[in-house]
């Protein structure tokens, strides 16, 4: 017999203080200042960035002209997980995960999944490409999957160069950045050998109909109406929600897909969402792990100032990266 939803009592008093504070829902700001505000809270709710091995920033050539990217490598002295022998040179060939940042396909950027990106980094001793896709409404649907579709075909096409072993490259992300990785995941499929895909609290069906968006749509920093924001903003009004590459849960097929891990909160529109993904990754045949955090919001793993569970799901995901990308069978 299970008892009643309770929240974590450190995401309870986040959004006692919110609800205080007064601030204003992201479907009542413009894009550009629901950006601002977005980016504004790294401060206040994520931990100091650790230090990693190295991080420069490159543009490539993208769909839309120059694409950004920020590329971070662990160092020796920056791997946290000291039980196993991984080199982790400066030249060393490591693997890699392609990053996808959240934030709505509106809000967003490089800037704020740095503390995260750093943080897999280290734990999962691999490089982390993180991509700054073009967002919504300026840019509309498809331009931030075609954007992480073609991030994802010039790494591996330059592994070399970078140092990067193609044979054990992952695509992952959060919230919009994870329905941008199971896209990348479908569309790459039979071209590239992609060998993970990590989903944390994904959207995956952009028609808005789980009872989880009714259940949780209001009162947990994401809202119901929030989400139409942003589908309105990123969709731009168009009948897709039916295609793949905005709902990646209809997908006809998902089979041979990479191995994944889908995070859910059990306080998230998304949550029923993500979980009916794991759920259909795996009829199909797919290798699949699910973990949900019950007493959790969306965004939370954003949180580590204030919420200790966040380390948590963070060291879970770096956990089975980690894994899949280190094991010598690959």
């Amino acid at each position: 017999m299970s008892g009643p939803r309770l929240l974590d009592p450190q995401t309870q008093a986040l959004l006692d203080a919110v609800a205080a504070s007064g601030a204003l829902a992201t479907h009542q700001l413009s894009p550009a200042q629901a950006r601002s505000a977005y980016l504004s809270r790294r401060d206040t709710l994520q931990p100091p960035p650790l230090p990693v091995g190295k991080v420069r920033d490159i543009e490539i050539d993208g769909p839309g002209g120059a694409l950004k990217l920020r590329i971070y490598r662990p160092g020796a002295d920056t791997d946290t997980n000291t039980d196993t022998n991984i080199n982790t040179n400066t030249d060393s060939l490591l693997p890699a995960l392609m990053y996808f940042h959240g934030g709505g396909f509106v809000v967003g950027n490089l800037d704020t999944h740095d503390t995260l990106c750093r943080a897999l980094c280290n734990q999962a001793c691999c490089v982390v490409v993180s991509v700054d896709y073009r967002l919504a409404p300026e840019h509309a649907y498809p331009a931030a999957a075609l954007d992480c579709i073609a991030a994802t075909r010039w790494t591996h096409a330059n592994g070399a160069k970078l140092n990067i072993d193609t044979t054990r490259l992952a695509v992952g992300g959060d919230s919009a950045g994870g329905q941008l990785a199971a896209v990348v995941s479908q569309s790459c499929k039979g071209e590239l050998d992609l060998a993970f895909q990590l989903l944390i609290y994904p959207i995956t069906d952009a028609r808005m109909q789980s009872e989880s968006i009714e259940r949780n749509g209001q009162g947990y920093l994401l809202g119901k109406r929030d989400l139409a924001y942003y589908y309105d903003h990123y969709l731009a009004g168009r009948d897709v929600c039916l295609e793949p590459m905005a709902s990646p849960l209809l997908a006809p097929d998902l089979s041979d897909l990479p191995v994944t891990l889908v995070l859910t909160a059990g306080f998230d529109p998304l949550h029923d969402e993500g979980l009916a993904y794991a759920n259909a990754l795996s009829q199909a045949g797919t290798k699949t792990q699910y973990v949900s955090f019950a007493r959790q919001v969306h965004g939370f793993i954003l949180m580590g100032r204030v919420i200790d569970e966040a380390q948590l799901a963070i060291d879970t995901c770096a956990s089975a990266l980690r894994r899949a990308l280190h094991t010598e069978s690959r």
